[in-house]
């Protein structure tokens, strides 16, 4: 039976189940698979005596990369922004807070010549409606240290924490580990969700949701069960965040990536150039101006007669901001047609989120609450089947609401179901005998087709390598896990090696950190620090060979 058959036969009875459930609360380039994978000569991870000085990089970047309210004055200064020199940066706070008591607390921490370089100031009370009186933009206050990325990001992100806090976990940083945590409820509670990024201009839109994930992280390390039950009201306003609209899709009853701002996101404008001054935006219109688009309608998003992007370019761009896969060509060039499909990384998302609420409420005997949760990822599950499981292809896609129809395009994010437990034995093996799609010789390609996009192939980022192997670990495939666990944990200790770094992406199938030839789209920089592969390089270590 084709796929709109299906979904025409069986929504209308999942779709009447969410209600009620939530009641209760391009040009397509080189595919990767012409570049044979090779095998990682072994399964075991590099020698001690090469592992100890990236463990000690390590180590010493948690201290590094941690931002307090003593190292304000470097924080709030923002490259990815125009700043009019000789003027304070600002600190901004929500406004429900004293911006007189947020300067005093920050002053105890700061000298006085530090202070004069800052000002503290209160956000209008609706401020994702009033965007352009936030002038200029700068730093949103949180009240707990954090760890950034690194680079060029010196703010705490959304899903960069998730990956950041298991890797303090893993070092024994519990109480750090809990500030990320309280930080996030904090956002949600101050700032009405958790922010790409504590910047203003993050203000209209989230990132992939990992929030129960860390909650239980800092949970199983401290048993607090008073601060458990207190993250209840954050997970339940932040769940309605992913699944009201207009990140719901009503139709079908999954969620998608819409961020609530409109035109031009700021930090890419200026942040964002390439070496002939050009912005990401500029790119894009000539890519539209001289190379046809078929995979969606181009009028949509350009305006051939006067060579300009539309309004809705922006939505869409926006939306794939917030997916953190920005960009890559997985809905079409640019990703910009990311608002008319259901992305099964979200929806994977939503789903653990869903069950890891209902295991939180258990924990705090909430039976009633449990079983409300539960429910909810019941359905999610099977609308999952429905819609974004291809029996034929043995892979998780995305599916494009518009044409009723899954994509094709092949994205590591087709094994998000089975790190997030909600594939079932076969999908799970299905899925696991794709691994070669993807498979390189430094670890798990993003994409594989070669587009131009950073988030595509050849290269390789951290997140998706621990996913995959905690996915394929999770289904009893350990020594699929071990080998590209393995062949990361090699690429990166060679690269570091080398340049004395650790870096935020990878070449993984020339085994490079120097990522600059290939990449049209994105930002051409390879920033070091660098938080999540810090993380998941000494997870996927601790659990090499389990």
């Amino acid at each position: 039976m084709a796929l709109a058959d299906r979904r025409k036969r069986l929504s209308p009875v999942l779709i009447g189940l969410v209600p009620a459930a939530l009641a209760l609360s391009s040009a397509p380039g080189v595919v990767a698979r012409a570049l044979t994978p090779v095998e990682a000569p072994q399964l075991t991870a590099p020698s001690s005596e090469r592992l100890a000085p990236v463990r000690e990089y390590i180590r010493k970047g948690w201290r590094t990369l941690t931002r307090s309210h003593a190292d304000i004055p470097s924080a709030v200064e923002d490259p990815k922004v125009p700043h009019e020199p000789g003027t304070p940066w600002v600190v901004y706070v929500s406004f429900n807070e004293n911006p007189e008591a947020v300067a005093e607390t920050l002053a105890a921490s700061l000298a006085p010549s530090q202070m004069e370089r800052i000002r503290v100031a209160r956000l209008p009370e609706n401020p994702r409606e009033h965007m352009d009186a936030i002038q200029p933009h700068g730093l949103l206050y949180l009240p707990h240290p954090y760890v950034v990325p690194g680079g060029r990001f010196n703010e705490m992100y959304g899903w960069d924490s998730y990956f950041i806090q298991v890797g303090l976990l893993r070092d024994g940083e519990i109480d750090l580990a809990r500030n990320m945590a309280d930080n996030f409820l904090y956002e949600i509670e101050h700032y009405g969700m958790i922010l790409n990024a504590n910047r203003t201009y993050y203000l209209t839109r989230s990132q992939p949701p990992f929030l129960t994930a860390m909650i239980l992280g800092v949970y199983e390390k401290t048993r607090d069960r008073d601060w458990l039950a207190g993250t209840l009201p954050a997970v339940n306003r932040y769940y309605d965040y992913w699944t009201r609209p207009p990140h719901l899709l009503s139709d079908i009853g999954l969620s998608r990536y819409h961020g609530l701002g409109q035109g031009p996101a700021p930090e890419v404008v200026f942040g964002e150039r390439d070496a002939q001054g050009r912005s990401h935006y500029d790119r894009v219109r000539e890519y539209y101006a001289s190379v046809p688009v078929g995979c969606y309608d181009l009028s949509l998003y350009y305006d051939a007669r006067a060579d300009a992007l539309t309004p809705l370019f922006f939505v869409g761009d926006r939306a794939m901001r917030e997916s953190g896969f920005d960009p890559s060509n997985r809905f079409g060039p640019f990703s910009v047609d990311i608002i008319h499909h259901a992305p099964v990384c979200l929806n994977a998302l939503l789903y653990r989120m869903e069950t890891e609420a209902a295991y939180i409420c258990s924990i705090l005997r909430l039976d009633a609450e449990a079983k409300v949760w539960s429910a909810r990822s019941e359905v999610r599950r099977l609308l999952i089947d429905q819609c974004l499981w291809d029996q034929d292809a043995g892979l998780y896609r995305d599916y494009d609401v518009v044409h009723e129809r899954q994509s094709e395009y092949e994205f590591a994010t087709s094994f998000y179901p089975l790190w997030a437990g909600l594939a079932s034995p076969e999908q799970a093996r299905r899925v696991a005998a794709n691994l070669y799609r993807f498979e390189a010789p430094g670890g798990v390609l993003t994409s594989t087709t070669m587009s131009g996009s950073q988030w595509d192939a050849p290269f390789g980022w951290a997140p998706i390598q621990l996913i995959v192997a905690q996915g394929l670990r999770r289904y009893g495939f350990a020594r699929d896990a071990d080998r590209i666990s393995a062949k990361f944990l090699h690429l990166v200790t060679k690269e570091f090696e080398e340049h004395a770094v650790i870096v935020e992406k990878y070449d993984v199938v020339q085994r490079e950190s120097d990522v600059v030839a290939g990449l049209r789209f994105g930002y051409a920089t390879n920033e070091i620090g660098f938080g999540w592969t810090n993380a998941v390089f000494i997870e996927l270590l601790a659990a090499l060979g389990e």
